[in-house]
């Protein structure tokens, strides 16, 4: 691991963290109950939560499968959350055992479960930095001393964006993709408020109240994080819509979407 020190993880339980209620959605055991309780909420608002979280991981295991098999084989994953098998190098390395991957995220919760990141294949390697998604600069120089930005990088965004403002976020993705080499892709997900545009609101208000961002986009919104570079068919389609043939479906109660959107899209 990359400038941390695991014995002197503190974990604050005073309010919810993202990554641990997207644990919990996903039938961890990594959460506390100030972060069950609020995922309870959200499930008042839509109940299939739960879902929302399986499609969205089964998005992360089709794109990272689709660029492992299609010769990338880098992979820096900022907002990794709590591991869940299979984790992205496991998905990466099963088509590509040589793959090299780096995990970041700032919670130390996550930090206190990286070792099951580092499990890699004896072709590849992995690492994980303890940093904060808006700090871009830290991120490339840790990642940059395990990964050759001079060769094609997929950078994963899967379910962090809505939680960095407008001022922060397109930014972030700029100054990420900046440095690496053509050829390298962006791959992201994104809650919406398009379908529900109340309950979104609701869902606003209830994370800044407890002093947290959740910033849903439209479609356009989420499109613009693609602008200069080649978007990969279906371009920006609802989750269980992009390339379904190369995973596994997740069951959905109802005819409604699941409210976000993804892409997958390459530098030139």
């Amino acid at each position: 691991m990359t400038g941390v020190d695991p014995a002197h993880i503190q974990i604050d339980t005073s309010k919810p963290h993202p990554a641990r209620m997207y644990d919990w959605f996903l039938g961890g055991k990594d959460n506390y109950p100030v972060d069950q309780e609020m995922a309870e909420q959200l499930l008042a608002l839509d109940s299939r939560g739960r879902e929302m979280a399986r499609v969205n991981r089964a998005f992360m295991h089709r794109a990272t499968r689709c660029l492992a098999e299609s010769g990338i084989r880098q992979f820096l994953d900022v907002g990794t959350g709590i591991p869940t098998e299979p984790n992205l190098h496991q998905i990466a390395q099963r088509s590509a055992p040589d793959s090299r991957v780096v995990y970041c995220d700032n919670d130390p919760i996550v930090l206190a479960h990286a070792a099951a990141l580092l499990r890699s294949t004896p072709e590849g390697a992995t690492d994980y930095i303890q940093a904060d998604a808006r700090e871009p600069s830290t991120i490339l120089e840790a990642a940059g001393k395990l990964l050759d930005f001079g060769r094609p990088v997929a950078l994963s965004l899967v379910a962090l964006l809505h939680f960095v403002a407008d001022e922060d976020a397109y930014e972030l993705v700029n100054r990420l993709m900046e440095p690496l080499a053509p050829g390298s892709c962006l791959v992201l997900s994104h809650v919406t408020g398009d379908f529900d545009p109340e309950g979104s609101a609701r869902a606003v208000e209830m994370y800044r109240a407890r002093g947290l961002t959740l910033r849903p986009r439209s479609r356009a919104e989420t499109a613009r994080f693609f602008d200069g570079f080649e978007l990969l068919d279906p371009e920006v389609s609802l989750a269980a819509e992009w390339r379904p043939e190369l995973g596994e479906r997740v069951p959905v109660p109802g005819d409604d979407p699941i409210p976000g959107w993804v892409g997958v899209a390459r530098k030139q």
